[in-house]
Parts: structure tokens; C-alpha cells; sequence
């Protein structure tokens, strides 16, 4: 973000000079500190002079925003006493509203806003308030949603402020432009207008080139620098493009795959072996005559010892162990000496070496997603199953930690064992056993049969169903009978097998669920190639296929995920981003059942922009108990 050159305070002393010009009021309003916004209100209604009594309002507002009370400023600035402002007012309230909207985070503030906004709008204050306004401007217009004109604020405050820090304004609009639709880029690229504006989008364009590895992406950001030399990115490019234009020259060459290929983790040692070594070679962008790939067994030796074997060795890259137990035997190295990809991760709380990063199918991931749909959905009151036992506990534990940022409660929360009587739990969830006890007692009381229908509790707007499809696929049903048929049930992707089975599916119909692209999106080409001609590539096996084809294209990228913390790669198993601490996180998609089969819902915009700093802890694999 940009380094404002002037604070609250600042600003509030420049405001200070304007407001002093105002007329005398009969409380004398150029004096007066109202201590809430009803009594500034109050005040400034029984001012004859309206000029006036508006000054005093924005001058309270600002007030409240040096104080951080954003609320109060907020009740003032939508006040209809500060409509139809004159120019300079209406400068000063503008800058005054978006602060505090980009301080409350209050979107649909915003886009009333940015309705009477243009790039250009923030050149018209004061040269010691052009930066500030630009920011706040540029921080509006992303939250109502336009990142294209947010973009373009910035782009305009480059050309305009000499004083700005460019590498933070290029990394802005870079980031901005990113997440900008192709349709979008597409319509604006043809309408542009400018050396800077059409330079920025030629450059977002060019490197959407489908399929582009690594060295072409490499190759893209030089032609661009090339083709315009004197644009301003192309002098200081965007610490991502910085770092994706040398990776290509730094990226491993000599990996060590460490994955078990005997005993009861053979399978997924497998699965992920295979999928590594297929995007391996299905990745145009390696020379393979330079990239050499060890496959090492972990069966039936320590790892920290292999390890020790392998960093003696000329190798770039570990990647492995999946093993947890293997994975927590390097905790006691402050610093690898060669780096290693964890395919799994060390428990909340532990010191992480530096060196270390850590990858899986991380189920906490999936529950913190959960939750954020939830809000997104604005459901706030929820019943819960889950599982019991400890990879049931992690669950409920990242599940209930998300949920209470986000303001959801958890009702109720049933843990279950597979043998148990699964009519009993849903009925203990639903309330129905309290609503049949309250009968019993009534009888009791009063001495004679009364006419009785159960109801389920009226306060639930959703369940969160935590259970494999054959467990599932007896709840659902069970909330049917029990009168929660109307409440919507949410999923992680242990519900789903990973291959359509509509016959026995069809019990999960409405069940909305998260899942990796592999399983639920679009067909890759790996995907359709690896489906073609190798086994183990659907259901659970498939996900552990999908997080090696995964781990090897995070093996080239480590670096620009680690130092560049707006980066993220689209792979097979979701959005992957890196905590600080080298953790992998994913976003995955959504699907919904319906006739029995999956049906993709459409993206979300999270909540939350928090989930980097969510400690993850998971199982081998995770796509099952």
C-alpha cells in the first residue's frame, strides 16, 4: 500500500484551515466539540447558516476519524444535512466518506460512492492531499468492486506524483489487473487509451497466453520489456514479474522425491509419485535434458537420517516426506540445508526451520471454507456433525476458530461413530428428542395422552455434515424425516467419492460440497491425458494424483510464493497461496448435487482475507478419515 505522507491528524489541521473561514453560529460551531453524532447533528440543525453548519459537521467527522471512530464519522457523512455540498465541501466529505468506508470495509458504501467517481477525480485536491485521496480512491473503487478503474487511479497517480514509492504502485496495479475477468481485460484493452494504460494491459493480456509454463511466461515479461521500453513497469516491474522473469534461471534442476512405496502408505505414495512424474513430463517448459528427478523410498528407514544422506548429495529439492511423523523428525534443524517440500504438515504451535514448506489435501482447509460460505451466505446460526476421533477434532476445531471470526455460531455439534444409531443423532440435532420429552412430561403431568407432532428446533438455518458418502448418504435422508429437509447441508469433499455414481448419489441431492478442480472441474490436459493412459487417477487415489502433479509445479515456484505474499498458483488441487511460514493453502471450488451428480456452483467473494495466517494441521492425504 502506498505510504500516506499525512496522517489523521494532518489531515485533520488542513480541513482545520478551511473550516476556520465559516461564518459565527450561535454556539459558536468553529469551537465546539460535539462528544456523539446526535449531538453534532443537533447543533448543526439549529444553525442558520448552512454553510456553516456543514463545515462543522465534516470537521466532527474528521475528529471522529482521528479517534478511529469510523461509526460515528460514518452517521454524519450520510447525513441529509450534508447534501448538496458546495464544491470544496463536497471535495472534503468525498475524501472524509472514503476513508471511513475503507476503514469499515462497508462495500455497498463504496458503490454509492464511486457512482460520481472517475480515475481522474483525486488530481483535483491539493498536491498535499493528491496521494492520500489517490489511495483512498483506488481502496473504493476495489471494494465496490471495479478493480479496473482502481487500477487505472493508480496508474494516474504515477504519472502524476513523482514522489510515490513505484515498486508499491506497480505492485498494486499489477495485482489488480490480475484479478481482473479475461472478458473485462479484453473489453477495456480495445477502448484504451495512453502509453502507460495500454502498456499495463498489453502486459496483463500477454500473460494470459493459455497454457504458458514458466520459461514462456520468462520470455512474455522480457518481449514486453522490449516492446516498451520506456513504460514505466517495464523499468521497475512488479516484484511478481521480477521474480517469475529470473525463477526460470534459479528453479531446481536435481529433486528428490521422498514418498513411501511399501507398507500401508504405499497407495498414496504411489498416487503421488505418478502425478508428480506426469506433470513432469508434461510440463513444456523443462528442459529434461537438465532436470533430473530421484525417487527415494522412506519405507522402513528414519527420515531425518535420509534426509541427512540426501542434503550430502547434489540435490536442489526434497520433496517429501508425506509421512506426519517423518515430517516432525526436522523440527529439530533451525535451518534445512537443502530446501524440502512437506507433503503434510507439522501440528499447529511447532517452530517451522527455515527451508521448510508444507503441502497437502489439508481438511482444515476445507472446514475454514466452509465457514466463509456460510457468511458469505449470511447464515449465522448452524448445526454441526462431525466425526469422532482426531482428524474429526481438527475439523471441528478449524471450523469453529473460522466461524467465530466470522461471527456463525454453532448451535449444536454431534460427534459420531460410524456404528453408532445414526436416527438418534439426527434426532438429538434436530431437537426432535427434546421436543418428544417436553410430550412425555407433559403426559406426565397432566395425567392423560395428549396429541402430539415433534418439531425440530426453529433456530438452525444449516447443518454441516462432516461424513463419508455411505454415512452421508443415510443422514440426508434422516433430516427429511426429522423435519430439517428445508435446512441446506454443507460438505467437505470426503462426501464425494470423486466419480459420478448418480444411482446411489441421488440421497445426497441439494448437499453443497468443496472439492478440488481435479475431481469437480473442468478436465486439464493433464487430466485427460493421465485419465487416458494411467490408473489411480479418480477418486480418492485421484486427489493424491492431483496433489503431486501440484507438487511439482510448486517446486519451480517456491520463491515467488514465498517473497511475493499476493502470489498464488491455479493448479489441480485449488488456488494455492504460502502463509509467511511456507504453508500451502488452497482454495477449492464448489459443487452441488443435483439428479445425484455434481453441478459446479459459481466462485464467491470471501469474507474474510485472513486465511493466510491459519495455522494448518492435517493427515496423509485428508480426502478421508
Amino acid at each position: 500500500m502506498i505510504k500516506n505522507r499525512i496522517n489523521h491528524r494532518a489531515l485533520a489541521s488542513v480541513f482545520a484551515v478551511a473550516l476556520l473561514s465559516a461564518g459565527c453560529a450561535s454556539v459558536n460551531l468553529q469551537s465546539h466539540i460535539a462528544q456523539s453524532p446526535e449531538q453534532a447533528l443537533e447543533l448543526a440543525g439549529q444553525e442558520s447558516n448552512r454553510d456553516t453548519a456543514q463545515r462543522y459537521l465534516l470537521r466532527i467527522a474528521n475528529r471522529f476519524q482521528d479517534q478511529g471512530d469510523h461509526i460515528a464519522a460514518r452517521t454524519l457523512l450520510q447525513s441529509p444535512q450534508l447534501t448538496q455540498l458546495a464544491p470544496p465541501l463536497e471535495d472534503q466529505k468525498r475524501l472524509l466518506s472514503m476513508a471511513s468506508a475503507v476503514a469499515l470495509d462497508d462495500s455497498d458504501w463504496a458503490r454509492n460512492l464511486v457512482i460520481n467517481l472517475t480515475p481522474d477525480s483525486f488530481i483535483g485536491y491539493s498536491p498535499e492531499l493528491v496521494s492520500r485521496a489517490a489511495d483512498l480512491q483506488a481502496q473504493t473503487y476495489s471494494l465496490a468492486g471495479d478493480r479496473v478503474s482502481s487500477a487505472m487511479t493508480l496508474i494516474l497517480l504515477a504519472q502524476t506524483d513523482s514522489t510515490v514509492n513505484p515498486q508499491e504502485v506497480h505492485n498494486r496495479i499489477w495485482q489488480l489487473l490480475k484479478s481482473v475477468s479475461d472478458p473485462e481485460l479484453q473489453t477495456i484493452s480495445s477502448k484504451a487509451i495512453g502509453y502507460e494504460t495500454q502498456g499495463w494491459l498489453e502486459l496483463a493480456s500477454a500473460l494470459r497466453a493459455q497454457g504458458a509454463g514458466l520459461d514462456e511466461q520468462g520470455r512474455i515479461i522480457r518481449r514486453w520489456q522490449n516492446d516498451w521500453p520506456a513504460h514505466p513497469a517495464a523499468q521497475v516491474l512488479p516484484s511478481e514479474l521480477q521474480l517469475i522473469a529470473t525463477l526460470a534461471q534459479s528453479r531446481p534442476e536435481k529433486i528428490a522425491l521422498a514418498i513411501p512405496l511399501n507398507g500401508p502408505l504405499a497407495s498414496a505414495g504411489k498416487a503421488i509419485r505418478d502425478g508428480f512424474v506426469a506433470a513432469y513430463y508434461l510440463d513444456d517448459s523443462v528442459d529434461h535434458s537438465k532436470t533430473d528427478i530421484q525417487i527415494v523410498d522412506t519405507s522402513g528407514q528414519a527420515f531425518s537420517e535420509l534426509y541427512q544422506q540426501l542434503s550430502r548429495k547434489d540435490i536442489d529439492l526434497i520433496v517429501g516426506p508425506l509421512e506426519k511423523d517423518a515430517l516432525a523428525g526436522l523440527r529439530s534443524l533451525n535451518t534445512l540445508p537443502v530446501p524440502a517440500l512437506g507433503l503434510n504438515y507439522l501440528p499447529a504451535g511447532n517452530q517451522i526451520p527455515d527451508g521448510l514448506y508444507q503441502f497437502g489435501l489439508s481438511a482444515e482447509d476445507e472446514a475454514r471454507q466452509i465457514a466463509d460460505r456460510l457468511a458469505a451466505e449470511s447464515i449465522q446460526d448452524v448445526l454441526i456433525l462431525i466425526p469422532q476421533g482426531e482428524w474429526g477434532d481438527r475439523i471441528e476445531a478449524a471450523l469453529l476458530q473460522r466461524m467465530a471470526d466470522t461471527n456463525t455460531t454453532a448451535l449444536d455439534i454431534a460427534r459420531f461413530f460410524r456404528e453408532d444409531n445414526l436416527r438418534a443423532v439426527t434426532a438429538d440435532l434436530l431437537g426432535i428428542t427434546v421436543s418428544r420429552d417436553r410430550a412425555i412430561q407433559v403426559e406426565r403431568t397432566i395425567g392423560m395422552d395428549v396429541e402430539f407432532e415433534p418439531r425440530r428446533r426453529q433456530d438452525a438455518e444449516a447443518i454441516v455434515m462432516v461424513a463419508d458418502p455411505t454415512v452421508a448418504r443415510q443422514f440426508k435422508p434422516l433430516f427429511a424425516y426429522y423435519f430439517g429437509g428445508d435446512l441446506p447441508v454443507y460438505s467437505p469433499s470426503i462426501v464425494y467419492e470423486g466419480t459420478p455414481d448418480p444411482s446411489r448419489d441421488r440421497d445426497l441431492n441439494d448437499v453443497i460440497f468443496t472439492d478440488i478442480p481435479w475431481v469437480i472441474g473442468k478436465p486439464s490436459e493433464l487430466r485427460t491425458q493421465s485419465t487416458r493412459y494411467l490408473s489411480g487417477t479418480r477418486g480418492q487415489l485421484g486427489r493424491l494424483f492431483a496433489m503431486g502433479a501440484d507438487a511439482w509445479q510448486l517446486s519451480k515456484r517456491l520463491p515467488l510464493l514465498k517473497q511475493v505474499n499476493t502470489a498464488s498458483l491455479t493448479g489441480e488441487t485449488g488456488v494455492l497461496t504460502m502463509t509467511p511460514e511456507g504453508s500451502i493453502h488452497r482454495q477449492q471450488m464448489w459443487a452441488q448435487f443435483r439428479n445425484g451428480i455434481p453441478e459446479i456452483l459459481p466462485e464467491q467473494e470471501k469474507p474474510m482475507a485472513d486465511a493466510e495466517t491459519a495455522e494448518a494441521d492435517e493427515n496423509v492425504g485428508n480426502t478421508g478419515q
